[in-house]
């Protein structure tokens, strides 16, 4: 550990005020004892929005804010509060300059894989060392034993807990103060892996023993199927959307962009509609655990509606970020089956409420139902025919316009999202299992800080192709989600029944990756994957 001199002028206690200033900015948003009214984000397969990222970018992946917030589900919105300066108001630490600072935390895995590092960063066991002692004696004990203590700088220190800040580089160290609060806050909520789960065997046997197993899903689950993510770089909806010219290919599922333009959305919605009835052996998975007995509830980001196809009961489903299946009007409030707008959709056009219709009909009969006078009777009637078009266009505007009904960025999720969790799940689940997504959209992705803020005994298991950089689970499974299931249920001696299934002659390989609890799991390359078999696109 490094010591370093104080900034000229800098008293202990503005230290240790300057760096609690930082803890104190982040404060909860999204309440599951008592909601927000707040606009939430949404997110999609799942929603462009499936993934704590919404367009706004909410880069603080929730956390309590403190003990008396243990119900308290946060999307760590970073405070308009206006900050106080440093002693150098050049290196006055902006709202935007925060906002970096996290985005990197959340690009980054911080720290090192091995025990080297640069002079003026934590190694990876001074890093643990830190966040070890944060949590023994708390923040405003560890402010004094390092900071006050000029034991480590406010620059080096803030690498222990995953931050590099490069805009402040060459600053005085009083600069970080703020920066290096927000970041002894995120470590405070994080949760913390449970040392006893590490391996492959030992996720079999906590999906063979528990018994009430919330499932968290993703877009991931359903790439197989040749419907894409959303932000994968090459093939997710996002990297197509770019020649929309927006500023960020969110924007498509914005509702206020939506309200002011709906012709953006209903371009590129055909691409995400389901048009299969298909499901993936992930999905046979839940399902499976569905009639075991064993699943509580799942949590799907997902709008594609496969769930339902799968089988799994009502009941067991939450669809936090809605779904294609039903549509409403966002003039009246009439509500269709998804299906009846769907050929507007594969087609590209604005589906229109054939409720507001038939009430304009109704008020205005002959309005609608007026014919195009002929160019003879056009010139001598032209005042009566702008007047026709005046008042085909007064109806045209009270004809409401279909949108389905999943969750915008901008719009509430569904009340059964926060009522499910408040009041059931979180105090009977033994098991969290999520699979296919990079938890990057709130609230959902503070699903399992909120369950492990009820009970940090709960293990938790994470499935994707990449590693998840923000949360500590327990194991992490990385590779194709049907492949890695596979896997499990064949160590389960589970048999899963699934066209698309991995074959009894492919072998499955297993590697560890860069911690001791996280596993490449994947099918031997020379082997022919199941996707190409199946005639089925492999560049998703």
């Amino acid at each position: 550990m490094d010591t370093q001199q104080p900034p000229e002028g800098s008293a202990p206690e503005d230290k240790t005020a300057s760096v609690k200033e930082g803890v104190d900015l982040i404060v909860p948003v999204i309440e599951i004892e008592e909601k927000d009214d707040q606009e939430q984000p949404a997110a999609t397969s799942c929603l462009p929005i499936h993934e704590s990222s919404h367009h706004h970018h909410h880069h603080h992946h929730g956390h309590k804010h403190d003990h008396e917030c243990d119900k308290d589900i946060c999307n760590g919105e970073e405070s308009d509060t206006e900050q106080s300066g440093s002693s150098d108001e050049s290196w006055e630490d902006s709202s935007s300059l925060m906002e970096a600072a996290f985005e990197q935390l959340e690009d980054s895995h911080v720290p090192h894989s091995g025990d080297q590092a640069l002079p003026d960063e934590c190694s990876k066991s001074e890093s643990k060392a830190y966040q070890r002692l944060l949590r023994q004696v708390g923040v405003e004990e560890f402010i004094k034993q390092t900071i006050e203590n000029e034991s480590v700088s406010a620059r080096k220190l803030c690498t222990a807990f995953g931050l590099r800040v490069p805009f402040l580089e060459g600053g005085p160290d009083d600069a970080y103060y703020r920066i290096l609060g927000l970041a002894i806050q995120r470590e405070m909520q994080k949760r913390v892996k449970l040392e006893e789960w590490n391996t492959l065997d030992d996720a079999v046997r906590l999906l063979q023993n528990a018994s009430n197993i919330i499932v968290v899903t993703g877009a991931g689950i359903s790439t197989s199927l040749g419907i894409p993510d959303f932000r994968s770089k090459h093939n997710g909806l996002y990297a197509r959307l770019e020649h929309l010219g927006l500023s960020d290919p969110q924007e498509v599922f914005d509702i206020a962009l939506f309200r002011d333009d709906p012709t953006i959305f209903y371009s590129v919605a055909k691409d995400i509609l389901p048009e299969t009835k298909r499901f993936t052996p992930t999905h046979g998975f839940i399902k499976m655990l569905q009639d075991r007995g064993q699943l509580l509830v799942n949590y799907t980001q997902n709008i594609d509606n496969i769930e339902g196809y799968a089988g799994i009961e009502g009941d067991k489903l939450i669809q936090c970020h809605g779904s294609f299946a039903t549509a409403t009007c966002q003039r009246c409030g009439h509500k269709v089956n998804g299906d009846e707008i769907h050929d507007d959709i594969k087609a590209g056009k604005i589906p229109r409420c054939g409720a507001c219709i038939l009430k304009s009909q109704q008020i205005r009969p002959t309005a609608l139902k007026r014919k195009r006078s002929t160019d003879h009777k056009r010139n001598k009637s032209r005042q009566r025919e702008d007047s026709d078009s005046s008042s085909e266009a007064d109806v045209a505007e009270e004809i409401g316009i279909m949108k389905p009904d999943i969750t915008f960025f901008g719009e509430n999720l569904p009340d059964t999202f926060h009522d499910r969790l408040r009041n059931t799940d979180y105090s009977t689940v033994d098991l969290v299992i999520v699979i296919g997504t990079s938890l990057k959209v709130a609230p959902v992705a503070e699903i399992p800080n909120f369950v492990s803020g009820q009970s940090a005994s709960i293990p938790q298991i994470y499935i994707s192709r990449d590693p998840c950089q923000h949360i500590a689970f327990d194991i992490e499974l990385l590779g194709e989600c049907d492949v890695v299931i596979a896997e499990l249920c064949r160590r389960a001696g589970w048999k899963l029944e699934h066209e698309m299934a991995v074959r009894p002659e492919q072998s499955i390989a297993i590697e560890q990756a860069r911690e001791a609890w996280q596993w490449n799991v994947f099918v031997k390359e020379d082997e022919v994957s199941i996707a190409e078999e199946k005639g089925i696109s492999s560049e998703i």
